[in-house]
């Protein structure tokens, strides 16, 4: 073989693993954008984000995470305009398993339905507590449902943005007198006309001598109070820890009285989350592989806590993508069926059960 067959054949090769590498990226970043939601429609591959586009600017992402000391309200902008309910319910409905929070939030939107009816026709109305606790172990969907219930206010006209603002105690706690509650009014002034959603909240109440946790949580109640007419609060985080933290302060007992634990999922349910994935993906589970998946998940899945549920599963996800790169990288061709099968020699290489397919040799010259 001549140098110039040589310089050619590691050209092509060259070229096959910036294409296994550009479309695992792409799979990985669709991945985290939603990964319970529904998935795309028979034969059609979801848009990846925009590699230079912001995460808050990218279409459909209504959140914004506010867990540092930077924190600023985002710039005004015109809200976009309300959803059809039935969309929205439709959409909660696709999501895998949560069966009994899809029941509440069906209760909590026919609750609201008539409570308006009732305003409109001049009939008493008692005032509504639409602030909720989310308690369940992480990967349970809780930040999702969350995100979807904004949307759900807004299309009700209970709220006139409908966005969510994600934050935790490092997003509105400082380290000195007097500037918590300016760093926690920053945050709750970016969630107004939406939802603001505080994860692991039992944090905010340290309990420590010198702890500015508790001036955090009287600001967030007094903005409870003087915004309860466009400003919803989700308190997410683990169920005994976020009973004991509701149940510590008369303010927050009296104003959360709307509870929805989120269950883990089953194996079954995450074999279904992995399945969605795929298709989202457009990649084909080859059969032997879909047995070899659900003995991965069984066996990382001692602990759901730790685990992670859902996310545990897109971890699974993103390290049988990884083996599947390498073993394409090995391949003299890769065709498109190539880019899109997951063998068992994929899931295999990702429990390091063994390596992934051995290299294939050159054709003899």
């Amino acid at each position: 073989m001549d140098r110039k067959q040589v310089s050619k054949k590691d050209e092509i090769i060259l070229q096959q693993l910036e294409v296994i590498r550009t479309m695992t990226e792409n799979n990985l970043n669709r991945t985290g954008a939603d990964f319970w939601g529904t998935p795309a429609a028979p034969g059609e591959a979801p848009a990846a984000p925009q590699a230079d586009q912001p995460k808050a600017d990218r279409p459909g992402n209504t959140a914004s995470s506010t867990g540092n000391d930077a924190t600023e309200p985002p710039e005004a902008e015109t809200p976009p305009p309300p959803e059809k309910i039935e969309d929205l319910q439709a959409e909660l409905e696709g999501y895998i398993g949560l069966a009994p929070v899809k029941k509440e939030v069906k209760n909590l939107i026919n609750m609201v339905t008539v409570h308006r009816m009732r305003k409109e026709q001049n009939l008493p109305a008692a005032d509504l507590s639409l602030h909720m606790v989310f308690s369940g172990n992480p990967g349970t969907g809780k930040t999702t449902v969350a995100r979807i219930m904004a949307r759900i206010y807004h299309s009700l006209g209970i709220l006139s943005k409908g966005h969510l603002v994600e934050v935790d105690r490092s997003g509105l706690v400082a380290g000195y007198v007097g500037q918590t509650a300016l760093k926690a009014k920053k945050v709750i002034d970016s969630a107004l006309g939406g939802v603001l959603f505080i994860d692991e909240a039992y944090a905010l109440n340290g309990g420590a001598e010198n702890d500015f946790g508790q001036e955090a949580i009287d600001t967030i109640l007094k903005a409870m109070e003087d915004h309860r007419d466009d400003l919803v609060v989700i308190a997410a985080g683990y169920d005994d820890l976020m009973d004991r933290f509701i149940h510590s302060n008369p303010g927050l007992e009296s104003r959360f009285n709307r509870f929805l634990h989120f269950a883990d999922y089953t194996p079954d349910e995450m074999m279904k989350i992995f399945e969605m994935q795929c298709k989202k993906g457009c990649y084909t589970l080859e059969a032997e592989a879909a047995g070899l998946v659900r003995g991965f998940i069984e066996e990382e899945n001692t602990d759901p806590a730790s685990f992670g549920n859902a996310r545990g599963v897109r971890n699974i996800f993103e390290q049988i993508l990884v083996n599947q790169a390498n073993r394409l990288a090995a391949m003299e061709q890769v065709t498109r069926e190539d880019l899109m099968s997951i063998t068992p020699a994929d899931v295999q290489a990702a429990r390091g059960m063994e390596s992934a397919a051995p290299v294939r040799e050159s054709p003899a010259e």
